[in-house]
């Protein structure tokens, strides 16, 4: 390929919308261009690396048996009314009406299309497995969407869904899938870590996410460098700091703390450790009649640690918050406690309340909390003897770095990291729901038992990007990289052994079939290097009169400090070796 018969339009500068690194160089190197909020058009440079990075998709998904079809962008209300999630998915998912009146969706994802698909096709127990895969656009209509494309509106995505017999098969489907992706992301050159996850809305059985490690990632990883534990921040185990809770040594004291609300505060003002309090939490849950009305609202009490910081997605796992649960009203928090947040504590309610404590929490002696009194916190206080057991003792903490790992084997780091897959074993979930079943070896129906698996196409290149830059523009990994080799010739039209030079060399990288791109555009050297800089080429030859008097050209990898001299007659051979062809 000749830039002249290309399409290259990089910019200085980024422009003013542009937030994070990805976003900037992506925009200045030419790669997308915005056509509204969260709405981008890939351009021709940055559609190479799409493509590139769809391929080696295509062929792990093809090894793994999984089958390719293609499911529609606009799907109809019909199927997510089965399902539930027409009205359980909020305003992201995007409602559409045709010229009849009748509803669709523009699909975020496609559980229930595929799931529809499996109910009329896979009769039998001999048809199973089966697990079916697309590469298709999603829309998701994000309340504020940023970054470019690493949170935009329209993005692509590739899901699979597999279908099986029982639960045994299904683990054996999703295991495949996790191996597949582990595969896709050693070979596009990405540092990531797979890590248990939380199921969320999707729902199922088993989780893993797929992280590319980078310092600029939304998401928070916890792992053990010591083993092989990792999850993300939602699920990783908090295990108790405290093994056995320790008999009293302080007497119960009512301790004037004025003007002192948090826990920090109150720790600096009776110089105490900060792990010496406990921090107080109010959450409500509603209970419902067939109208809708609630009809009565139960108050918890969620008591973390003073250093930790309450887990949402744990919380929500404990019997009576599993149907979900809302903080807790000031008006509420008045009736049950009798006084404002900053002061509250399980010691005199005035009404009701259920009490969780964290693991660590259940095993604390002679702690500080909220004494329900405005300008004062309880000292010395002990379970059992000053306050009733809690009603539940569950991990319900964020992990903290240096917290014992939960497989006993080292102590937990935390990095940060930028989802770009996701596998779920879902189970029945939605075969339950829209009556998807198959007839087993005695004739009879049973409910397939599912997995979906999904990677962000799109959203890889800004992770990748996050993950491989530095200040003069983006480093790609080979295999993702819009191009592997530009040849920059210095005065190409006004020298014919340059010019006969880089279309030799041009033409045998192509015949290896090497992705080359030769710059015959006639820039001046320091452009056209700062050029495929920020586009981020990973190998750039550099080829000159003086050089080929010489005998010479110059050789740069993109992260290499400086330029390697390698004889011309040498320079193929040394190409094939540092690309591996």
């Amino acid at each position: 390929m000749k830039a002249s018969q290309f399409f290259i339009s990089t910019l200085k500068e980024a422009p003013a919308d542009a937030e994070i690194v990805s976003h900037k160089l992506m925009m200045r190197a030419g790669l997308i261009k915005r056509l509204g909020a969260g709405i981008y058009s890939y351009m021709p440079m940055g559609l190479r690396s799409i493509r590139k990075v769809e391929a080696i998709i295509r062929e792990e998904m093809n090894r793994s048996g999984a089958i390719e079809l293609l499911m529609p962008v606009v799907q109809p209300a019909e199927l997510w009314q089965e399902t539930g999630r027409w009205d359980q998915m909020g305003p992201e998912l995007l409602r559409v009406k045709d010229r009849h009146e009748r509803d669709f969706v523009i699909q975020p994802t496609s559980e229930e299309v595929i799931t529809d698909i499996a109910r009329q096709e896979l009769r039998s127990y001999r048809q199973l497995p089966k697990n079916f895969y697309h590469i298709q656009t999603k829309f998701r209509d994000e309340r504020r969407p940023r970054f470019g494309i690493m949170r935009g509106r329209e993005f692509t995505m590739k899901d699979a869904y597999s279908f099986d017999r029982d639960l045994e098969s299904a683990r054996r489907s999703y295991q495949q899938m996790y191996d597949a992706y582990v595969r896709i992301f050693e070979r596009l050159g990405l540092k990531f870590r797979a890590v248990a996850a939380d199921t969320g809305a999707i729902g199922g059985d088993a989780s893993h996410e797929f992280q590319v490690i980078a310092d600029t990632g939304e998401d928070a990883i916890v792992y053990c460098p010591q083993s092989d534990y990792a999850a993300n921040i939602e699920l990783a185990e908090a295990v108790a700091l405290i093994a056995q809770r320790a008999a009293p040594t302080q007497a119960l004291a009512k301790t004037p703390t004025p003007g002192k609300s948090t826990c920090a505060q109150v720790a600096e003002f009776l110089g105490l450790e900060l792990s010496r309090t406990v921090k107080s939490l109010v959450l409500a849950t509603d209970e419902k009649n067939e109208a809708g009305e609630v009809v009565r609202t139960q108050v918890w009490l969620l008591l973390v640690r003073g250093d930790h910081d309450l887990n949402e997605v744990k919380a929500g796992k404990i019997e009576g918050l599993k149907a979900g649960f809302r903080f807790a009203t000031p008006a509420e928090i008045e009736a049950h406690f009798g006084c404002q947040p900053g002061y509250l504590g399980p010691i005199g309610v005035k009404r009701p309340v259920k009490v969780v404590a964290d693991r660590t929490v259940a095993n604390m002696s002679d702690f500080v909390c909220g004494a329900n009194d405005v300008g004062y916190h309880y000292t010395g206080v002990n379970w059992g003897r000053d306050l009733p057991e809690p009603d539940v003792v569950a991990d319900i903490r964020n992990v903290v770095e240096g917290d014992p790992s939960p497989d006993g084997k080292g102590r937990l780091a935390i990095q940060r990291g930028i989802e770009v897959g996701h596998v779920f074993l879902l189970g029945t979930k939605y075969s339950a729901a829209m009556n998807a079943t198959y007839l087993d070896e005695n004739g009879k129906p049973q409910l397939m038992v599912m997995g979906c698996y999904g990677i962000g196409v799109t959203r890889i290149l800004g992770a990748a990007i996050e993950q491989n830059h530095d200040e003069r523009g983006i480093i790609w990994p080979d295999a993702m990289a819009p191009f592997t080799v530009v040849l920059c010739p210095i005065g190409y039209e006004r020298s014919a052994e340059v010019k006969a030079a880089a279309d030799r060399l041009h033409d045998e990288l192509a015949a290896l079939g090497v992705d080359v791109m030769l710059d015959d555009r006639g820039e001046r050297p320091g452009a056209m290097f700062a050029d495929w800089e920020l586009i981020g080429v990973p190998h750039r030859v550099v080829l000159s009169d003086r050089g080929l008097k010489e005998g010479k050209l110059e050789y740069q990898g993109r992260r290499d400090p400086q330029a390697t001299p390698v004889a011309a007659t040498e320079l193929l051979a040394f190409l094939r070796q540092r690309l591996g062809v």
